[in-house]
């Protein structure tokens, strides 16, 4: 424990002009960004919000710290594992002690001593925490459970069940994100067990508060435990399927509510689900259609824009006698297709329907355009002369298609076509010249990706900053490793640019991969 009091003058008018909580949201934004430093100094602040003496604030200020995940886990760790020769280290264990007191402290002061380094330390604060019990410490209780000794451990344990059958309701929502971080640890999976078995003894209005809210690994845990229970019925279901917002519930909302429609042949149940705008849930709805033998609803979903859809769509008309590809080729040929019949028809089809995608190469709109270079592009039937002017096209999602379209087919595009695209204005065709000059000599690599880190637009520069990062290191690997550092074939004018292009990029690079490309660099120098 490297907890100290170095700068505690700075923290102290920090808290005083931002207020307590404003305080302790900075120092946790450093300390889930920083290293040990940033929790050292979070540890500082929570000591001043201890020591005001506000129990408000202090609860307040545990609860933006138990909100970061992971953080309270990091803090535990950094009591046992910051350096050992950290010259604040005595101090910050005597000040835990001292402010410590099973009787009168508060919360922060619990937390804090329930990380402490002396396991009988952490043994009182555990009594405290179950004596004069608060949602926000349970957090720190839970991760007890799960401590390396014993004693201590069997301590937390005992007060969390006990506090979970009083009071399920108040203590759940609080003690299960942390529950579900230490499942997978070693002696971590008491919690989740205590959880689930107060889960199954708790009055409906509990389990239904936490289904309402919390994170998404929280709420599919509870979800799971209501459906093995049969805790809802078939509208409950139909609801959740409809209408939640996470992935995973809807599809075990959606395969439970059609499950139980399939037995009770209940097809208006089906049939509504299968309109649902969620293709997940379209998917499990037409799956129970086939089981109840109504594959006529099934295979009229042949134009969907799901791909699973149209499968199971497909599966269903060769049942029924009906010719998928035809039916895609009559409705591409209408010249208003929908985007389901123009990929279904790339799926079934092949290069000979070519000729029935080239004419949506200039539909009014740009979904269907972009479609339709994807449709050519699965038939293995682009002809890049055709396509290339729409990588201009003023919808991000076409120049998209084209440009993967494309790819493959490089050697048939203007020569300087890609760097062109690389310095325009437009943000997409930019993206699209880097994709295209993707796949080239280590020259132009390095000399795109440089270009890139130089780019306005923060998620391109990343990009850039990642790719000449890579080369840099491939670069500058030394010469003992099986496979040779690449070379930079390039002349003495292009070393140059390129040379200017890095000291250019060098602040956005930072000093490490800046130091690997001049290494490398210097290296590759013509010459040399």
């Amino acid at each position: 424990m490297i907890w100290g009091r170095r700068g505690s003058g700075v923290q102290r008018s920090a808290v005083g002009e931002i207020g307590p909580l404003g305080a302790v949201r900075v120092a946790v934004d450093g300390a889930a960004a920083g290293r040990w430093e940033g929790l050292n100094h979070l540890v500082e602040v929570l000591f001043e919000v201890d020591a005001a003496g506000d129990e408000v604030a202090a609860r307040s200020a545990l609860t933006v710290v138990a909100d970061v995940a992971g953080l309270v886990a990091r803090l535990d760790r950094h009591s046992r594992q910051a350096p050992w020769y950290g010259p604040y280290q005595d101090s910050a264990l005597r000040r835990v002690g001292a402010r410590f007191s099973v009787a009168t402290s508060g919360p922060v002061a619990m937390a804090l001593a329930s990380m402490h380094g002396d396991g009988r330390i952490r043994q009182r604060a555990i009594a405290a925490m179950v004596d004069r019990p608060c949602p926000e410490v349970m957090p720190f209780l839970v991760l007890r459970t799960a401590d390396w000794v014993k004693p201590v451990r069997d301590r937390a344990r005992a007060g969390l069940a006990l506090l979970l059958a009083d009071d399920p309701d108040g203590h759940l929502p609080a003690v299960l994100p942390m529950a579900l971080r230490l499942d997978t640890w070693l002696r971590g999976g008491f919690a989740v067990t205590q959880i689930r078995a107060a889960l199954l003894s708790a009055p409906p209005q509990v389990w239904r508060g936490l289904l309402g809210s919390g994170g998404r690994r929280q709420r599919r845990f509870v979800f799971d435990i209501v459906l093995a229970q049969g805790w809802l019925r078939l509208p409950d279901y139909v609801t959740w399927a409809e209408t939640d917002s996470d992935t995973g519930i809807r599809v075990r909302a959606a395969d439970a509510a059609c499950r139980e429609a399939v037995w009770t042949r209940r097809h208006d149940v089906l049939r509504r689900l299968a309109r649902s705008v969620r293709a997940e849930v379209r998917v499990v709805a037409l799956t129970g259609l086939v089981r109840v033998g109504q594959d006529s609803d099934v295979a009229a979903y042949l134009d969907d824009d799901a791909s699973l859809v149209r499968a199971v769509a497909r599966d269903a008309a060769r049942r029924l006698g009906i010719d998928a590809r035809e039916h895609h080729r009559a409705a591409v040929s209408t010249g208003e297709p929908a985007l389901g019949a123009i990929l279904g028809l790339a799926e079934t089809g092949s290069a000979a329907d070519a000729p029935l995608l080239r004419p949506l190469l200039t539909h009014s709109q740009a979904r269907v355009r972009a479609q339709a270079v994807r449709g050519l592009r699965l038939l293995q039937a682009v002809v890049a002369q055709e396509v290339l002017p729409l990588l201009r096209d003023p919808s991000p999602a076409v120049v998209r298609e084209v440009t993967t379209a494309l790819r493959p087919l490089t050697g048939a595009l203007p020569p300087g076509l890609p760097w062109q695209l690389l310095g325009d204005a437009r943000v997409e065709l930019r993206r699209a010249g880097y994709r295209l000059l993707h796949g080239h000599g280590v020259d132009v690599q390095l000399r795109a990706a440089l270009m890139l880190t130089l780019d306005p637009d923060p998620r391109l520069a990343e990009r850039g900053k990642a790719d000449v990062t890579r080369l840099a290191r491939d670069g500058a690997r030394i010469t003992w490793r099986r496979t040779p550092p690449p070379e930079l074939p390039v002349t003495a004018a292009q070393h140059g640019e390129l040379a200017a292009l890095a000291a250019r990029a060098a602040a956005a690079l930072g000093e490490d991969t800046s130091r690997m490309l001049t290494t490398w660099m210097a290296r590759t120098r013509p010459g040399t």
